[in-house]
């Protein structure tokens, strides 16, 4: 099992400070600032944009990877920001955390890889592009959780401020703001047999999955903008970095927050073998993601405080929620042969890589321009849902291992999982050392339903590809097979062959001060502790059904306008569709 991946000169680096007393270490003191930011991802950028907005605020952003860009050229560093080579950046740790769980009981005793950001941008540099907001309903959800002033009305404007969307502004979306959303394309005819088939089957169109209706197929928004991935670094940070009162530094790992009793002055980071200290004269902001945030937490004494001594890390605070409430998507790849060669597998085939890499290199158009995964939906399990709980993403190519293996044939696929698992995990310290991966235990499918809902999500699959829309394309199924039909054999597939949609989210989560296992207020404050915030993915009470990208620049959006004392932004009595017949399935 790996629980650890570190580069040689960090693990050094880390243990040289360890075998020293504080007070040898020499350490560098940099200026005072008013905000100090640990992470430059997917929330990180979009603060460092908007608090930078005003100038009476000195803002520095820390990242603990490098630039998005190589020499200032994204031709150069091509990986990131050409949309379909995407998988590259999850095979392996130049821009990636590269983390695994512990094996996991319940299927089949396997270590699952967790790809996370480690790069300007986080996440949004390494994500499939997909832009999804959630259901309203999470929303509503997060309120009555404890999330006061996070329901729908309070958080849609937020998600309109981000977005410029290519066919203009409406009631749900969004023109003028730094994230540009586009429409995937539609050209492979695989897309259209998958929107066709499924209303064959009796599942709505809808034109607009973040909009008034979730529930339904249709053409998925991505985050690209003129054929190159559209990440917060790019919407956010780069037009920013000319401020003066901004300062970024990249390859830096924060070790621990300092504090001056119970409020919180700074962070101590590594950078080039050289330990730093930086202050803040208002908040620390840690926006590291649902894993190194309560990480960071924990390493600078705010968690379970029984955990905290045993490792001999004074407690700062004692927040047992710290770690705890891990929640994740899991899903299954359904795979068809296709009849007809007109999936992505040609174009995989070396010769034809260098002709779409030279393209999209010199134009930033052709089959190098998108991710490939430009219809989906939303649908629901069973009656009784108000809102769908199962996610599809179709795909014209068979995806092996994370991308990690080629594929084999001329095939297609939906990615389908459940969004809201019943089953919750927790990660913990495995050691003081800054540079240790934490403990992951997801808990995947500890409950029963969750691997009937992955079970039942194979034969809603099943039942689409069956349908007239997709008689001239679908050959034989190649996962999961047709000799898996019983529920047994399903459920031994779906033991053996879920995998996370790297959606980790809510181990810091946002609740009522006087809910004990709550780590931050609705105002994103860390609860017992001041001048400290955390604002990211892990701050979500509940994962939210669907990408988790959105999501996650919203809420650094209305964390912004916190920050800065201005008036939320509300609209109220947004319509929301609702089925007429829940009596049932679609």
């Amino acid at each position: 099992m790996r629980l650890v991946k570190l580069s040689w000169q960090n693990k050094l680096t880390c243990s040289k400070i360890r075998c020293l007393s504080t007070s040898a270490v020499s350490f560098k003191t940099k200026s005072e600032y008013t905000h100090v930011i640990v992470g430059a991802g997917s929330a990180g950028c979009v603060l460092a944009n908007r608090l930078s907005e005003d100038p009476d605020r000195k803002v520095l952003l820390l990242e603990a990877g490098p630039k998005d860009q190589f020499l200032n050229s994204f031709r150069l560093s091509w990986k990131i920001h050409m949309p379909a080579a995407l998988t590259y950046n999850l095979c392996d740790d130049k821009y990636n955390w590269f983390y695994h769980t512990t094996p996991q009981k319940h299927v089949n005793n396997r270590v699952m890889y967790w790809p996370r950001g480690r790069v300007w941008g986080g996440s949004s540099s390494l994500n499939a592009m997909v832009y999804i907001r959630g259901h309203a309903y999470d929303y509503d959800r997060w309120e009555s959780e404890g999330a006061k002033d996070w329901r729908y009305d309070c958080v849609l404007p937020y998600f309109k401020k981000a977005q410029a969307h290519e066919l203009g502004g409406d009631t749900y979306r969004g023109e003028s703001g730094p994230l540009n959303v586009t429409v995937g394309s539609q050209e492979n005819p695989l897309f259209q047999a998958f929107i066709d088939a499924a209303q064959q089957a009796g599942y709505p169109f809808t034109p607009d999955m973040n909009g008034y209706q979730q529930e339904g197929v249709g053409p998925m928004d991505m985050t690209v903008h003129q054929g190159k991935r559209w990440s917060t670094a790019s919407a956010y940070l780069r037009p920013a970095l000319q401020r003066e009162n901004l300062t970024t530094e990249v390859k830096c790992l924060t070790n621990r927050i300092l504090f001056d009793g119970s409020r919180a002055t700074g962070v101590e980071y590594i950078q080039d073998g050289e330990v730093k200290q930086v202050h803040s004269t208002s908040d620390v902001i840690i926006c590291g993601g649902a894993i190194n945030s309560p990480q960071l937490l924990m390493l600078s004494g705010i968690g379970d405080g029984d955990d905290l001594k045993d490792l001999n890390i004074p407690v700062v605070a004692h927040l047992p929620g710290v770690g705890q409430n891990l929640q994740d998507h899991l899903e299954l790849y359904v795979q068809h042969k296709c009849k007809k060669p007109i999936t992505l597998y040609s174009a995989q085939q070396p010769v034809n890589m260098v002709k779409i890499g030279l393209e999209w290199l010199w134009k930033q158009t052709g089959l190098g321009s998108s991710s490939h995964l430009s219809a989906g939906g939303f649908i629901r399990s069973r009656p009784g849902l108000t809102h769908p709980d199962l996610q599809f993403h179709f795909l014209p190519s068979q995806v092996i291992d994370h991308g990690r293996q080629p594929s084999e044939c001329h095939a297609f696929q939906v990615h389908v999982g459940s969004l809201r698992a019943t089953s919750k995990g927790w990660l913990k310290l495995q050691s003081k050392d800054p540079t240790d991966h934490p403990i992951i235990e997801p808990n995947y499918l500890e409950s029963e339903i969750d691997c009937w809902e992955l079970r039942e999500s194979v034969k809603l699959t099943r039942e689409i590809f069956q349908q007239s829309a997709f008689d001239e394309f679908c050959g034989e199924e190649l996962r999961p097979g047709p000799e898996t039909q019983s529920d047994a054999e399903l459920d031994a597939f779906v033991r053996e062959k879920c995998d996370s949609a790297y959606h980790p989210s809510c181990t810091c989560k946002m609740g009522s001060p006087d809910d004990p296992m709550a780590v931050v207020d609705p105002q994103t404050k860390v609860i017992g502790v001041e001048n400290l915030r955390v604002i990211d993915s892990s701050i979500m009470p509940s994962v939210v059904s669907g990408n988790l990208n959105a999501p996650t620049i919203m809420i650094a959006e209305k964390a912004a306008d916190m920050i800065r004392g201005r008036e939320a932004l509300c609209s109220p009595d947004t319509p929301v569709y609702r089925p007429t017949n829940l009596d049932t399935q679609r």
